[in-house]
């Protein structure tokens, strides 16, 4: 079964006979009554009664046709969707880390919802590492990531720089430099967040290596901090949300000063519009 049978199957009964057919998909009548024949072995079903050269729908042939109109006219609706001048619909699965999922997205969802309401947008959050795991196997068509990453097959825009602090409870005391972390819990997300790996380095410039527990959730990370059980590296905007709340103070270091995100998307993607346009709206919203 192929489009080219079921538009001849569609002609065929608007117009009542081959020959009329024929004329108007300017073809032999020949051909159309072979097509018809093939299509009707593959269903196994009559789809005409033969009276003559006249025709007449059987009740599988009725049946039939209510679905070859909706067939063909999905058809029509695919073509039309991705035409040049079509505006951009359909589903965009859209990956970030929680922090750029909890700060930077929703005032950017919102706008290009707005732009683009035939969109179905669906977002992902994760770690850096399986988000760009997923654009590369096609379960998502682009992510925001921390870190300066290369991964094969994608591309990437550099969009904004996160703002970093380290926080602590007020109840820790003031802390100045690296030597003041030691003998304080650090709580940070698992291995390979750019964010810890951060810190990580931070400590080592002073030969300090300190455990790490790991935590996959900011507000629980805030609140062990909170609770003065010890520090932990977050991106500013992640601090302004709770610091009202937590009971906890910033500071800012040159070296944590800041980590540039990325937009990652695949690179053997080429046509896919509702991403485009998603790209466009994250440079006029994050480029200068």
């Amino acid at each position: 079964m192929d489009i080219t049978q079921l538009k001849m199957f569609q002609t065929v009964v608007e117009c009542g006979t081959m020959a009329k057919a024929s004329m108007q998909l300017h073809c032999v009548p020949s051909n159309i009554t072979t097509r018809i024949k093939q299509l009707e072995e593959e269903l196994g079903a009559p789809l005409f009664y033969r009276e003559g050269k006249a025709l007449k729908l059987t009740p599988s042939g009725e049946i039939f046709l209510d679905y070859c109109h909706k067939i063909l006219a999905l058809c029509d609706e695919a073509k039309r969707s991705i035409h040049p001048d079509a505006p951009p619909s359909g589903p965009l699965k859209i990956g970030a880390i929680e922090s750029s999922a909890t700060t930077r997205l929703p005032n950017l969802l919102a706008k290009y919802h707005q732009r683009f309401p035939e969109v179905s947008i669906q977002i992902i959050t994760g770690t850096w590492k399986q988000l760009l795991v997923d654009i590369s196997q096609h379960k998502l068509d682009g992510a925001i990531v921390a870190g300066n990453i290369e991964f094969p097959m994608l591309n990437k825009l550099g969009i904004y720089q996160e703002d970093m602090v380290l926080i602590a409870s007020h109840s820790l005391g003031e802390i100045h430099c690296q030597e003041d972390l030691i003998g304080k819990e650090i709580f940070m997300w698992t291995e390979g967040c750019p964010y810890r790996a951060a810190l990580e380095e931070w400590l080592k410039l002073k030969n300090i290596s300190l455990p790490i527990t790991s935590i996959t959730s900011y507000a629980t990370i805030i609140g062990c901090v909170s609770a003065g059980s010890g520090v932990a590296l977050v991106p500013k905007s992640i601090y302004e949300q709770y610091k009202n709340l937590a009971h906890i103070q910033s500071y800012k270091f040159e070296y944590l000063a800041f980590m540039q995100n990325h937009f990652f998307w695949h690179k053997n993607v080429s046509n896919h519009k509702a991403r485009d346009m998603f790209i466009e709206l994250i440079k006029s919203e994050f480029i200068v």
